[in-house]
């Protein structure tokens, strides 16, 4: 543990050591795998859709620009928590990390996980705008309030990181300095500060309350609008495929709200110290990788536009080699 002198006998910490995973020796490697395959899918995924949305005209429509912009953001998030943990933790066994770099990893995990609760929300008022107001929707929702929305997104969302890093880079570190948790989460690493930490606690919780409350009831009033407008259409047909899809985001939805909302709103009991690891896994590995199955690769013209693109390829390949 390497420790500098601050004030009289006081000594600071410089790194701290993420245990992880670590109480599970027997699952290392079997956790390293599950792990690496979550983020080659979770990249996969989010960049084709990337690339398609960006290749294909027909795509250019409000909804697939936030789906863009979400598809983004969980490429960033994923990367700022599963490659330490992957390469680092598992394959090298190294599990130190500095102060200044666990500060880092939490601005940008806080930053993306705060935009997304506001994506969602916004992907939800666009499908509600789409479903229940077709004949305003082209109004309503037309490229200058795509870019407002978007903009407002990642302009609070760096505000609210901003605040909380803030406040935490006050924070002074005695000792211990093992994190119990795969990445530099909040309550684990004031928990080891050596400072009265009740009022940045406080503040947080009002933060995350502010983040995550409004966003969520949004979405979950968008949805019940969008259940009602399904349920008096005259198909059966259209009726189980709406039914399917709004189900399907719904629980997307719900896990990475909810999980959020348990972990950083709710009191900080044991019990809740010692589940925090595991409903962290659902809102920082689970969520990205189910987003661009939800949202977008169940889609019509997301698996057209990705037809499109195969055959185009293969074509030019043929043509490549006929040529050569």
């Amino acid at each position: 543990m390497k420790i500098t002198s601050l004030y009289g006998n006081q000594t600071s910490i410089t790194e701290f050591i993420l245990l992880g995973f670590g109480d599970l020796p027997e699952l290392q490697i079997l956790l390293f795998l599950l792990f690496l395959v979550i983020y080659i899918v979770t990249m996969a995924g989010n960049i084709l859709i990337m690339v398609l949305v960006v290749a294909d005209q027909h795509l250019h429509t409000p909804m697939y620009f936030f789906l863009e912009n979400l598809s983004f953001l969980e490429t960033c998030y994923s990367s700022t928590i599963l490659p330490r943990m992957v390469l680092v933790s598992f394959l090298s066994g190294n599990r130190t990390i500095s102060v200044s770099g666990c500060l880092t990893q939490y601005y940008f995990f806080g930053f993306l996980a705060v935009a997304e609760c506001y994506l969602l929300a916004a992907t939800s008022y666009d499908r509600y705008l789409a479903i229940c107001k077709p004949l305003r929707y082209a109004a309503l929702m037309n490229g200058r309030s795509c870019l407002q929305l978007a903009a407002g997104t990642w302009i609070s969302s760096s505000l609210v990181a901003d605040i909380t890093i803030y406040l935490m880079q006050q924070l002074t570190f005695c000792g211990p300095n093992e994190i119990d948790h795969f990445f530099c989460d909040f309550v684990p690493v004031v928990k080891l500060s050596c400072r009265d930490t009740r009022m940045m606690e406080l503040v947080t919780t009002l933060l995350a309350a502010v983040c995550t409350l409004p966003p969520f009831l949004l979405t979950l009033a968008t949805y019940v609008c969008i259940i009602s407008t399904i349920l008096q259409m005259p198909s059966t047909t259209g009726k189980r495929k709406a039914f399917s899809t709004c189900s399907s985001h719904l629980i997307v939805v719900s896990v990475f709200y909810g999980t959020l909302m348990i972990v950083y709103m709710l009191p900080k009991t044991d019990t809740l110290r010692d589940l925090n690891k595991v409903f962290s896994v659902c809102y920082t590995v689970l969520t990205p990788l189910a987003n661009p199955l939800i949202y977008s690769l169940r889609n019509t013209e997301v698996r057209e536009s990705l037809g499109k693109v195969v055959t185009k390829f293969l074509a030019g390949k043929r043509i490549q080699s006929f040529l050569l």
